[in-house]
């Protein structure tokens, strides 16, 4: 069965943005972001970089470990707002929102129903594994269905600002750390894989 990955960038305390949601890696961002970081995502990850990166540095190979995104509707309005109605036509996209009515982006699925249904039929097909984009909100309600985690843990802290699993519930959920990848720009990448038979104390 496919995995469902929340593969995200975090800082040491916690937060995936600032406080408005806005895009941290953006010309106005914060977020610090180091040549050996870009490389090794387009080595490792290289379904992960948005197409206009990917298109900077030459990058045409399919996915490592994902075909499918997943994004929140705040997520999705960060590279909208940018002017990039689908940043990631390479992979099979899916936006969850009750709000919006219809995407810019036709081939991009809007999904309005539960998202917990949707993604364990996403699950049951074949394929790569699922990347869950974010934001904090969306990683909230899939809680329990997240299989792994792939943190990029970014040496800073925010303070404040939209959190990992945006204000989930208090739910006590064991991963192990199944590797590590330290950049010589501080930044860890750390994969968690969630124990198996744990139970999940999340809420649907």
């Amino acid at each position: 069965m496919r995995k469902l990955v929340y593969f995200i960038a975090v800082s040491i305390d916690g937060f995936i943005a600032g406080p408005d949601g806005a895009d941290p890696t953006g010309p106005d961002g914060f977020w610090p972001i180091g040549q050996d970081y870009v490389e090794h995502l387009g080595t490792t990850y290289p379904e992960t970089l948005p197409a206009p990166a990917r298109a900077a540095l030459g990058i045409t190979a399919e996915g490592t470990h994902f075909d499918t995104i997943l994004e929140g509707r705040k997520t999705y309005g960060v590279g909208l707002d940018a002017g990039i109605p689908n940043a990631y036509p390479h992979l099979r996209h899916l936006v969850f929102s009750r709000s919006r009515t219809e995407l810019p982006a036709p081939e991009i699925e809007l999904v309005a129903t539960d998202p917990v249904e949707r993604v364990r039929e996403l699950k049951r097909e074949e394929g790569k594994d699922i990347w869950l984009c974010g934001g904090g909100e969306l990683a909230a309600v899939l809680r329990g269905e997240i299989d792994r985690l792939v943190v990029k843990l970014s040496p800073m802290v925010l303070g404040s600002g939209i959190s990992l699993f945006g204000n989930s519930a208090f739910a006590p959920t064991r991963y192990e750390r199944t590797d590590a990848k330290l950049l010589d720009s501080g930044t860890i990448f750390l994969t968690y894989d969630k124990v198996v038979g744990e139970v999940d104390g999340s809420a649907d």
